[in-house]
């Protein structure tokens, strides 16, 4: 049985840093692809980053790049994201994700992943 749970969400100020993480369970992370989604109420949910389980590459949405970083621990079979410089418009439910990509899929789609955790929330006040 696969399990993906999502820990270190919560409450912090614009400007503060946060991690993610994201235990794996059931799967081969190695042969998976990874990655951060997240979902403000009432907006879809959107790629923040991605990793194969493997190691790199890595890839960000724009609105992150050079704030978040995804880093992954084959040893521990976690997924991480570190956020810094968080703004108000980085509060999400943030999701991890984990699936076996076809070779034309991109991965920034959440479509395209089987598994996925039930989500940690992340809120930035001004």
């Amino acid at each position: 049985q696969v399990q993906l749970v999502e820990s270190g969400g919560g409450s912090v100020q614009s400007g503060d840093s946060l991690r993610l993480s994201c235990d794996a369970s059931g799967l081969n992370i190695n042969y998976f692809m990874l990655a951060w989604f997240r979902q403000a109420p009432e907006r879809e949910r959107e790629f923040v980053a991605r990793i194969r389980g493997s190691g790199d590459p890595t890839w960000y949405a724009d609105s992150v790049k050079d704030r978040f970083t995804i880093s992954v621990d084959i040893d521990k079979r976690s997924v991480d994201l570190r956020m810094t410089s968080l703004k108000s418009d980085d509060t999400a439910v943030y999701y991890c994700a984990a699936g076996l990509l076809r070779g034309w899929e991109t991965g920034i789609f959440p479509r395209e992943y089987k598994y996925w955790g039930q989500g940690t929330q992340v809120t930035v006040s001004v």
